[in-house]
């Protein structure tokens, strides 16, 4: 079978490249051999072609160059591994060359960024995200939705390549990585979108060596949880494109009667088998790849999931809000001794609840969740607290922001028609509050309040206790805790990255603080958060321990002997490929700037976030480079080796606004309370000498400091 599929992708081969030499030919023409390009937000050129072949392409010269070394490969290997990255490397250059001479086309997102994938990093490790599928033929638009539905709810990213994409998108269903179902294009090339996405993993997350063929398809294999689902006849240029998937692992489910294929050498599972029942063909894909997913969904009326997370209700379209100012609101988690709490009780209190809620429009709502449980701490309150947003968010019609009492609750018109109601909001937060926090919380009540004055009482209490909570946050410090967190979860994709978690420095991802991860190891003791005994402290100034360097040692394989805490320059600690931004060294400033993911723009270093980022993921030591979470920025123990937030003279005018407050008191602590004006942004520069130039007229502390460069 595996010989008459090779025919038949031959076939497929031959068109596609006669096709892609005749668009080389259009475009040289066109454009001229030294036309530079890039594709929108990477630093890797043409990903595929850069990862496996360690060839950096960015220019027509060297697409030319590329491809006349390859295409008399496609006809006169006999080695399907060859073949099949060949044909991909075609596909690559292809769809290239089609965004040389044409921008992207909307809907479809077409080539996918690194800074989507670096943000979706933490929840593919973490198992929010358990799996990647793309979908790619021809299905009705009722069926497609079913099984697109089903993937939602499983939590699976979903990419749709071909007719399936232009259907889906013409139902007007919500679509996007929000919504876990992305559009990438209409032509089966666009499939290597995808492909060279899941590759690119190897270098963003697992350190690997562009040019490392053998190695980074290994990576692919065994750490990519991928699976590709094809309606209808597969074409030539389908079947090729299949054959490329299958040198990565990455088995095609259809719908077609055909026999399986199997090669044993690549995977110990079919790389093309067949399910003509389509309400059994996602199971059988999940079950091909060997993939365990467990669906958490309360008792309610509609479809739940993260990919219902992102979904707003708009104003036109709620059938009843809660809280935004507009009502009194507030949701309070508090911690009960067992004999308090009756356990799975969802109870509504106030005055003629039930008609108030059918006639729509607006309530006041206190919520109050009382938890007991043996393992239970009065500091996991606010960590409950919290996903409350999340819980209420994952169902298919409820929207949530805000926290405490300014939260914000609104159920649609659809949601309500589905049969939604006040009821089903106490049990979205019960039973999720049990199922995701079930080591820690034994029993679980809720009580709803609708009567204004209860609530405006009862809030009242609440913030009472919500500051108290925030005075035991302040007085967290590296110094008056018996232990640190390690973060574990990214050596799925980066084996060699130890995250280390301390109350004055949060996860570089942003996901965790040092109370979320203590509480992640209550719930799951042999999980990715363990505690780090400190031992000695070494140097107070670069917060350098002990037992941190002996944790590392062992959990980074031995590649990391010591790292320092608090220092960008001396043993800094490693990154993995998640981090929300990225400290750099300006040597000729004497400081640091930050970039913050999601600015596309240049820096005063002369490299973009991307490029940046691609020098520092996979768990190495960078000195004069670091990856943190933002809220690190306003730490005390930031840099603090290094000078503190006086060294920093760049940031990302976004950034500056969204750290603002917290960094306006910390300036003032530092002494230096216009420090937040005197630094620079890209309103003023994005070149290096624009930037000394700026920093001395304003007079910047890092101009007088030390040199951080020793």
């Amino acid at each position: 079978m595996i010989d008459k599929l090779i025919e038949i992708a031959s076939k497929g081969s031959e068109n596609l490249l006669k096709e892609t030499e005749e668009k080389l030919k259009r475009v040289l023409s066109e454009k001229g051999e030294n036309f530079n390009f890039e594709l929108p937000d990477t630093a890797y050129g043409l990903p595929l072609i850069y990862a496996l072949e360690g060839f950096k392409i960015n220019n027509l010269s060297e697409i030319k160059k590329f491809f006349e070394g390859i295409k008399g490969q496609l006809s006169q290997t006999t080695d399907i591994v060859t073949f099949a990255l060949n044909y991909l490397y075609i596909s690559e250059i292809s769809v290239t060359l089609d965004y040389i001479t044409s921008s992207q086309s909307e809907p479809f997102y077409g080539f996918l960024g690194d800074t989507i994938q670096r943000t979706l990093g933490v929840q593919l490790v973490d198992g929010r995200i358990p799996a990647v599928a793309v979908l790619l033929g021809r299905l009705e638009d009722d069926k497609l939705l079913s099984i697109v539905k089903e993937l939602q709810e499983k939590r699976i990213l979903t990419f749709l390549i071909g007719p399936v994409a232009d259907e889906f998108v013409k139902t007007g269903e919500r679509y996007g990585f929000e919504a876990y179902i992305v559009p990438v294009g209409t032509e089966t090339e666009h499939t290597v979108f995808v492909i060279d996405w899941a590759v690119r993993a190897s270098l963003i997350f697992g350190g690997q060596t562009a040019g490392d063929k053998d190695a980074i398809i290994d990576y692919v294999r065994k750490r990519v949880n991928a699976f590709a689902i094809a309606f209808g006849n597969l074409n030539e240029r389908a079947v090729a494109m299949a054959l490329g998937a299958a040198v990565l692992a990455i088995p095609v489910i259809t719908d077609q009667s055909l026999p399986d294929v199997s090669i044993p050498e690549i995977a110990e599972y079919p790389l093309l088998t067949s399910e003509k029942e389509l309400s059994k063909i996602v199971r059988k894909a999940i079950e091909t790849r060997g993939l365990k997913i467990v669906v958490e969904k309360p008792p309610i009326p509609v479809s739940y999931g993260p990919a219902f997370e992102g979904e707003r209700v708009r104003k036109e379209d709620t059938f009843i809000e809660f809280g935004g100012q507009k009502t009194p609101a507030f949701e309070w988690v508090r911690m009960m001794e067992a004999s308090e709490v009756e356990d799975e009780k969802v109870e509504i209190i106030g005055t003629d609840w039930c008609s108030r809620y059918e006639q729509g429009g607006r309530m006041p709502l206190g919520i109050i969740v009382n938890v007991a449980g043996k393992k239970m701490q009065k500091d996991f309150e606010p960590v409950i607290e919290r996903q409350i947003h999340t819980f209420i968010n994952e169902a298919e019609g409820l929207w949530h922001i805000g926290q405490r009492d300014i939260n914000w609750i609104r159920i649609s018109k659809k949601a309500k028609q589905a049969g939604i109601s006040l009821e089903h909001l106490g049990l979205i937060i019960m039973s999720m509050t049990k199922a995701r926090f079930r080591s820690i919380v034994d029993r679980v009540e809720v009580l709803l309040y609708v009567d204004e004055k209860d609530v405006l009482e009862l809030r009242e209490e609440a913030r009472k206790e919500y500051r108290k909570r925030d005075l035991r946050l302040a007085s967290l410090v590296d110094e008056e805790v018996e232990e640190f967190y390690s973060c574990l979860l990214c050596q799925s994709f980066a084996p060699k990255h130890v995250c280390v978690i301390t109350p004055e420095r949060p996860g570089l991802c942003g996901a965790f603080t040092w109370l979320d991860a203590k509480a992640a190891y209550e719930i799951e003791p042999t999980g990715g958060n363990q505690p780090v005994q400190k031992g000695e402290l070494i140097d107070p100034v670069y917060g350098r321990y002990s037992g941190v360097d002996e944790y590392v040692k062992k959990h980074s394989g031995g590649e990391i002997e010591t790292i320092n805490l608090y220092s960008i320059m001396e043993n800094p600690m490693t990154s993995c490929g998640c981090f929300e931004c990225i400290v750099a060294v300006v040597p000729e400033a004497n400081g640091v700037l930050i970039v913050n993911r999601g600015y596309s723009g240049m820096t005063p270093i002369g490299m973009k976030f991307s490029t940046i980022a691609g020098m520092i993921g996979g768990g190495v030591q960078t000195p004069g480079f670091m990856g943190v979470g933002v809220n690190y920025i306003t730490s005390r123990k930031f840099l603090k080796g290094d000078g503190g937030i006086k060294r920093i003279v760049w940031m990302p005018k976004e950034l500056k606004e969204r750290i603002k407050e917290n960094f306006q008191k910390r300036a003032e602590e530092e002494g230096v309370p216009d420090l937040l004006q005197k630094i620079a942004d890209e309103t003023v520069c994005e070149d290096v000498e624009c930037l000394i130039d700026y920093l001395s007229q304003v007079g910047h502390p890092a101009l007088e400091m030390e040199p951080i460069i020793k």
